[in-house]
């Protein structure tokens, strides 16, 4: 009974995550109709350490143990600051949404070659069944996309802050309220620095603060916690792996809220992500 109850626990957090996670292209969609993304970023990461600190304060595990804040600091500035920051430029030099996922799709073949020197075959087969998917649900974006050098290698950027962050993350086995007040405090930091390079724009309207409160406590608080909690209690490769769900349940949402009907094509390539990432967590 206790392991079924383990299983269902797993199966709950890990739903979860990937719902919460997949609605963040849909809030922050709307959110950038009436902020900057340098704006729209900043508030986000002011909104999220705060409340961290509170709750770490509460709990009395606001920060990391002593000789583990350099690693912590890095895994933070790479994982949450380095990735957004790249993500957000990318975006701004003309890379599109679908194009971005492609690139980051990557991430878990990338963890597979640096951390598993053997893995079974059927695993790196389903890790490419889902990246083709990947492919053909964002085919459309990457046909009429218009790529630039700076573009691609702040995407670029973006994946391998991600694999890196994680890779770190994974080593550390404290409590996530002890790490992320910390962590967003120097992705903040981070912003605040870059900021004066970008153009900074804000309407303070319902459609800028729905959005805002969201991504701040549902995404960058609740989904991050949950992150935290798969990196250190899983696999890494099979944590990565479900980033591949993502643009599938992002694009359903698109589809129930916004009414943009989806291709044969991506309806295909959500067959491919299901399957490979089965054939993950299979093998």
């Amino acid at each position: 009974m206790s392991l079924l109850s383990i299983n269902w626990a797993a199966l709950g957090s890990t739903t979860l995550f990937v719902l919460l996670w997949s609605s963040g292209a849909i809030f922050s969609k709307w959110g950038l109709h009436y902020a900057s993304p340098f704006a729209f970023l900043m508030l986000r990461f002011v909104l999220a350490a705060s409340v961290l600190l509170l709750l770490g304060w509460r709990a009395r595990q606001w920060r990391p143990q002593p000789g583990t804040r350099g690693r912590v600091a890095m895994a933070g500035a790479l994982l949450i600051g380095s990735y957004s920051v790249c993500y957000f430029l990318a975006l701004d030099q003309g890379i599109t949404p679908g194009v971005l996922a492609t690139v980051l799709g990557a991430q878990p073949v990338l963890t597979l070659a640096l951390l598993e020197r053997r893995f079974q075959p059927v695993r790196l087969l389903g890790l490419l069944l889902a990246i083709a998917g990947l492919v053909l649900v964002v085919w459309q974006s990457i046909t009429q996309a218009h790529f630039s050098l700076a573009g691609i290698l702040f995407a670029l950027g973006a994946l391998l802050s991600m694999t890196a962050g994680a890779i770190l993350q994974k080593g550390i086995s404290q409590s996530p309220l002890q790490v992320l007040p910390l962590q967003y405090g120097l992705s903040l930091l981070l912003c605040l620095l870059i900021s004066p390079l970008q153009p900074l724009t804000l309407q303070w309207d319902w459609g800028f603060v729905i959005p805002w409160v969201w991504l701040g406590l549902v995404i960058s608080v609740c989904a991050q916690l949950l992150l935290y909690r798969l990196i250190r209690q899983g696999n890494l490769v099979n944590v990565t792996s479900l980033f591949y769900l993502v643009p599938v349940i992002t694009a359903l949402m698109d589809y129930l809220f916004l009414g943009n009907l989806l291709p044969w094509s991506a309806m295909a390539g959500m067959v491919a992500i299901l399957l490979g990432v089965m054939l993950v967590y299979r093998a």
